[in-house]
Order: structure tokens, then sequence, then C-alpha cells
């Protein structure tokens, strides 16, 4: 698998999982209707560092974005989004990202990485864990899941 910086020429191979997975409405608390002009302001902003992840035939499988959570004296905190192609579900993928987003984050100097509202019912949930991250706390009943009903949203911690 390579990961790899992402291009303006990217977009339109991450739209159509970014879509159904926000469109779900089970892991992100972004607007189920967002446009793809919006879906790609919010992803791929000039603040963000944004990246692909291929499977060996070429094919945009995953994607994330690397920022600041912060801004000023807390800079060196980051936050990070991360979608895989829900085909691609369970195969390592989004391990193999999250190791590789990681790595970017201490290599830009940041001490931290903070996720701001992490579903609780998302299975992404063990892999953060398993990742170093701990929950800080959790809003409870901050989440209108389509089948579980109302859930927190974890925030989540890892040291870098």
């Amino acid at each position: 698998m390579l990961i790899r910086e992402a291009t303006a020429d990217d977009w339109p191979h991450i739209w159509p999982f970014w879509h159904r997975i926000v469109a779900a409405g089970e892991t992100y608390a972004w607007d189920p209707d967002t446009s793809e002009e919006d879906a790609r302001a919010l992803w791929t902003s000039p603040a963000k560092r944004v990246y692909v992840a291929e499977d060996d035939t070429g094919a945009v499988v995953a994607s994330a974005y690397l920022t600041p959570n912060y801004g000023g004296p807390a800079a060196r905190i980051a936050n990070a989004g991360f979608m895989v192609d829900p085909v691609r579900a369970g195969r390592g993928t989004g391990r193999a990202l999250a190791e590789y987003v990681l790595d970017a984050a201490r290599a830009d100097g940041y001490r931290a990485m903070v996720f701001n509202a992490v579903v609780e019912t998302n299975p992404a949930v063990r892999l953060w864990t398993s990742l170093g991250f701990t929950i800080l706390g959790t809003v409870p009943d901050a989440f209108d899941h389509p089948r579980h009903g109302r859930v927190g949203l974890h925030i989540m911690h890892r040291a870098l």
C-alpha cells in the first residue's frame, strides 16, 4: 500500500467514500447532506495536509488530514480526520494510514494529537486505543445515531 500526500486530482476518488461515510450518519458529526463542494472545503482546506492511501492497483482507498487543533500558543497540538472506503474495512488500511499520519505529525513538531468528537459506537475507537489514545471524557447523548439513538462523543488524546 502506498501512502502519500494528496493532490487536487485525488478529490474525485475521495469524494465517493467520503460521501458514503458522512451520509450514513454513524461516525462523523458533519451534516449527512453535505454537498461535494462543502465536503471538499472541509476535508482539503489550506490549513490541512491531506494524505491518501492507494491499494496495489493505484486506487485511492482511504484519506486523512492533519491540521493544528488549536492556534497560537497551543498550535503544537494536532487534529486529524480519517476515512477508509467501507469496502476496504478490516484490511489494515486504517491502521497503516493512522501510523503514517502520527509519524507525520511527530515529524512536523506536534506534541500531541486530539480528536474532538469520536462517536462512542464507532469501531475505530478500538483502533485509536490500540494506538495509544486515551478517552479524556465523553459528552453524553451528543450524537443522534441512526441505529443506536443518542450516543456520546469521546474526546481522545495521545502524546506524540
